[in-house]
C-alpha cells in the first residue's frame, strides 16, 4: 500500500541521549520488510525500537533491544568468545571453514616464515603478513600489489572492536588467485595461506571476500550497492520482469565474449554486453560496447547470468539476493558460501562453455513455476548465509581455528606496523566493560 512504515529508534533511558539515522525501511516484496540503523554515540541501558504504521504500533512493537548497545566504531571488545558468539547467533559450524582446515592439523610458523616470503611475494606480490596480539593488528606487505590490505585492515579492526581476538599469526593473499596448489600428500606439504577465493584445486584457507566484507562494513555509510539495499530494490514483481537473460560486465574471460556472440545470434533471449575491454581490446570492434548500467536495473530482467571474471564473478551474491534467476556458469572457483548452495534448488547450472545456456533459458521460460521457485530459494539461502553478523561470525571462526593450530607464539616481526584503531571524533564511546591489565606477551 501507500503508508509506509515508520521505525522510530530511541535510548531506553530517559537519561541517555545518542544520534541514531534510521532510513526508510526496505521492501522486499514478499511481505517483509529490512529495517537498518546506525547509531553515533552509545547507550548502557539498550534501545526502544518503535514500528508504526500510520499511528498504530505493528508487529509487537515496541521492541526492547537490551543494553549496552555500541556503535561501529566504539572499542568495547567482549572479553569471552563464547558470550560474543552466542549474542551474535554464529553458527555452531561453518563446513567450509572443516574441510579447508583439514590439510593443516597442525600450523608451522617457522616453515611459512622461511617459505611464503620466498615463495608467493616475488612471483604473486600480493600478501600480507598479520600477526594480532592482545588484540592488536599489526601487518607488513610483501609485494607489490597489496592495497586491498585495507579491507582485510578494516575488517580485523571492526571485529577486534566487537570480540577479543585470539592471538594469532597469519599470511592472507590479497590478489585474485589461490596460490597454495601442493596436496597434502605432497613433500612438501602445503601451508596454510588465507584468501579470499578458493578453487578445487587449491589448498587456500577462505574468508568472504573482499567485495562482501567492504559491503558489509560500508551499510549505510553511503554506498548503494551494499548486500542489503540490494534487497530493497529486486526490480517488478517476477510476472513483470522482461523474459530475457541478461550479462553485463568486463571482457576478463573469453567466455563473455561468447555470450555478447550468443545474445546479437538470439536476441529474443539474451541481452549480454561488454562494459569495458581490458583483456581483449582487439575485439572490441567486433563485439560492441555497452554503457554501464544501475545495478538494480538488473533485476528488471526475470534471468541473470553469472560467469566467472578472472576469478569468481564477486556478483553471484548479489544477484542471489534479487529475485531473479540465476544461470551460473559450472566454476573451479568459490566464494566462502558457496558450500551451502544446490545447483538446481538455488541457482540453475550451465555447462564451463556455455554451450547448453540457450537450452536452460528456454527451460526457464517454459517452467516458469519451477524457475519462480529456483529462484525464491536461492534468494532466501542467500539472505540466510550473507548476513552481516555471519561475516563476522566466519571471520572470527577463522582466526580461532588458525590459532588453535599454531604450533609456536605468534610474534610481531621486524617490519610489521601497528594497523590503529581509527580516531573517532563523530560519535561518543563509553565502553562499560573494565579492560583486565594483561601483560604483553
Amino acid at each position: 500500500g501507500r503508508t509506509q512504515f515508520k521505525v522510530i529508534i530511541k535510548a531506553l533511558s530517559p537519561k541517555e541521549a545518542t544520534r541514531i539515522y534510521t532510513p526508510r525501511p526496505l521492501d522486499r516484496n514478499d511481505g517483509t520488510f529490512l529495517m537498518r540503523y546506525r547509531m553515533y554515540g552509545s547507550v548502557r541501558k539498550g534501545l526502544k525500537i518503535e514500528i508504526l504504521y500510520g499511528d498504530q504500533h505493528v508487529a509487537q512493537s515496541p521492541y526492547i533491544l537490551k543494553g549496552p548497545v555500541y556503535h561501529e566504531y566504539c572499542d568495547c571488545p567482549e572479553e569471552d568468545p563464547e558470550i560474543w558468539q552466542n549474542i551474535m547467533s554464529c553458527p555452531s559450524q561453518e563446513p567450509q571453514i572443516t574441510k579447508d582446515f583439514i590439510s593443516f592439523p597442525t600450523i608451522d610458523l617457522q616453515r611459512m616464515l622461511k617459505e611464503i616470503p620466498a615463495k608467493f611475494s616475488q612471483t604473486r606480490g600480493a600478501i600480507v603478513h598479520y600477526t594480532v596480539l592482545n588484540n592488536h593488528v599489526y601487518r607488513r606487505s610483501l609485494g607489490k600489489y597489496t592495497d586491498f590490505k585495507m579491507f582485510s585492515d578494516e575488517m580485523f579492526l571492526s571485529l577486534a572492536r566487537k570480540v577479543r581476538l585470539p592471538d594469532v599469526e597469519f599470511y592472507l593473499n590479497v590478489g585474485d588467485w589461490p596460490v597454495e596448489y601442493r596436496k597434502a600428500n605432497d613433500t612438501p606439504g602445503p601451508i596454510p595461506v588465507i584468501s579470499w577465493c578458493g578453487s578445487v584445486d587449491s589448498r587456500d584457507i577462505v574468508l568472504p571476500t573482499y567485495d562482501v566484507t567492504h559491503s558489509t562494513l560500508e551499510t549505510l555509510r553511503g554506498v548503494t550497492n551494499d548486500l542489503l539495499s540490494i534487497q530493497g530494490n529486486t526490480g517488478p514483481l517476477w510476472e513483470n520482469k522482461t523474459e530475457r537473460a541478461l550479462f553485463r560486465g568486463r571482457d576478463s574471460r573469453e567466455e563473455r565474449l561468447h555470450l555478447v556472440k550468443l545474445s546479437k545470434e538470439n536476441p529474443e533471449l539474451l541481452d549480454a554486453g561488454i562494459t569495458g575491454y581490458f583483456f581483449f581490446r582487439e575485439r572490441e570492434k567486433e563485439l560492441g560496447k555497452v554503457q554501464l548500467m544501475g545495478f538494480f536495473d538488473f533485476f528488471k530482467y526475470k534471468y541473470q547470468v553469472n560467469v566467472d571474471g578472472t576469478v569468481a564473478a564477486y556478483r553471484f551474491p548479489y544477484l542471489l539476493l534479487g529475485d531473479s534467476l540465476v544461470l551460473k556458469q559450472d566454476s573451479q572457483y568459490y566464494e566462502h558460501f558457496y558450500i551451502g548452495l544446490k545447483p538446481w534448488k538455488h541457482y540453475v547450472p550451465v555447462k564451463r562453455n556455455l554451450e547448453d545456456l540457450l537450452e536452460k533459458i528456454k527451460w526457464a521460460k517454459e517452467n516458469d513455476d519451477e524457475a519462480k521457485k529456483i529462484a525464491k530459494e536461492g534468494q532466501l539461502m542467500a539472505r540466510e548465509l550473507l548476513q552481516p553478523h555471519r561475516f563476522y561470525c566466519y571471520y572470527y571462526k577463522v582466526l580461532q581455528k588458525y590459532a588453535k593450530r599454531q604450533a609456536s607464539k605468534p610474534e610481531i616481526r621486524d617490519g610489521m606496523e601497528l594497523v590503529p584503531q581509527p580516531d573517532d571524533r563523530d560519535s561518543v564511546c563509553s565502553c562499560h566493560r573494565k579492560k583486565p591489565l594483561r601483560e604483553d606477551l
